[in-house]
Order: structure tokens, then C-alpha cells, then sequence
């Protein structure tokens, strides 16, 4: 309708960890869907769920499994940490010069799974895993501040952004521990019938 578009979310994200010192970026792709719901002139309420979102570090120090054999084999190796959320984005969206858009709030996210993958290589690069799971040590709500910028093409209707999202909880409850997601999004939103709307509006002009 005029004041609702409907489509596809998806794209590459990366995301650090705070509070682990040695700990690098990883790299993931997110999808789902979007609401972009017209507040009045143009601003717009901007929600959705990204159904398919993931989190994390890796290079991260190993640590003690309690099993004196596995901690023998990835005593020189690393963990790569993934926490799979459901996240919530809500923003307000404002679209100047038609095309161009900015937006801000937050997003909220409940965790599904956790997982530590201890790796190590023995004959070929990272030929040797181990997955343990870390929900019990991963809080299930993780919230904080996003925002970003973007363009909507003309014709199909498309969006091409990129988001930062800031997280403001600790999600470790490991005791001593203060860690916090972080992420940049790039993403592309695919909007179901909009193209052919703005098709048919140029058929009758």
C-alpha cells in the first residue's frame, strides 16, 4: 500500500566481542524481513526480524574443556565463537531528496543457540573441531543502539544500507567477564510488489 512496504532483508555482517582482548571479527550473512510503515510525510517506522542472524568473535584463546586429552589437542589452537540471534531492529527512518534515507533506534535480540568451535590444524588448515555448547553461559536478551544510512533505488524500489549496531548488554555470565556485541551490517532490502506498483504508476502518467 502507500503507507506500508513489505520485503526481504538480507546481507554480510561483521561482529566483534568486547572484553576479550585477543579476540578478531567474524564475518556472517543475516536474512529475513522488513516493515517500513509511513508515519506521516517522510517519516517512517522501520521494524522487522532478522530471522537468520548471527554473532560473534573468533581467534579467541582456548580455554579448559575439563577433559585433559581435548585440551591437549587444541592447546595452540583457537575458538570461534557464534551466538545466533532473533533480532528485532525498530527505527525511525527518514528519506530525504527522495532517494537517500537515514535511520535510528535500537534492536533487540533473543538468543537461539551459542556455540564455542575449538579448532586446530593438524594436515590441512582448521582440519581438526570441536563444537561445545555455551547457552547456559550466554544471557538470552541481548538489546542496544543502531542506526544507519542508506539509498533506495528508483524503479524496483531496492534499499542499499549499511547499519551499526552498538549493544549495551553484558551477555557473558561467566563472572568477571563484560562482553558486548557489536556488528556492521551491509545489507540490500527486496520489496514485494513495489516494483510493480511504481510500474504501473508510470503506465499512467
Amino acid at each position: 500500500t502507500g503507507k506500508i512496504e513489505f520485503g526481504l532483508e538480507g546481507g554480510y555482517n561483521r561482529s566483534w566481542l568486547s572484553g576479550i582482548d585477543e579476540a578478531n571479527g567474524m564475518g556472517n550473512f543475516h536474512l529475513g524481513f522488513y516493515f517500513d510503515i509511513l508515519i506521516k510525510n517522510d517519516w517512517y517506522l522501520n521494524t522487522g526480524v532478522r530471522v537468520k542472524s548471527s554473532t560473534g568473535a573468533t581467534k579467541i584463546n582456548p580455554y579448559s574443556l575439563g577433559d585433559p586429552e581435548l585440551d591437549s589437542v587444541f592447546v595452540d589452537g583457537y575458538v570461534k565463537r557464534q551466538i545466533g540471534y532473533f533480532y528485532v531492529p525498530i527505527h525511525i527512518k527518514y528519506r530525504f531528496s527522495r532517494q537517500f534515507f537515514l535511520n535510528a533506534g535500537g534492536q533487540i535480540g533473543l538468543r537461539n543457540s551459542a556455540n564455542d568451535l575449538f579448532k586446530n590444524t593438524y594436515y590441512d588448515k582448521d582440519d581438526v573441531e570441536f563444537k561445545y555448547d555455551i547457552r547456559s553461559r550466554i544471557t538470552r536478551i541481548d538489546a542496544g543502539l543502531s542506526g544507519g544510512v542508506g539509498y533506495k533505488f528508483k524503479g524496483t524500489g531496492m534499499n542499499l544500507g549499511i547499519n551499526y549496531y552498538y549493544g549495551l548488554t553484558d551477555i557473558d555470565k561467566l563472572e568477571g567477564m563484560d562482553s558486548k556485541n557489536s556488528t556492521f551490517y551491509i545489507y540490500v532490502d527486496i520489496p514485494i510488489g513495489a516494483g510493480y506498483k511504481d510500474n504501473k504508476a508510470a503506465e499512467k502518467q
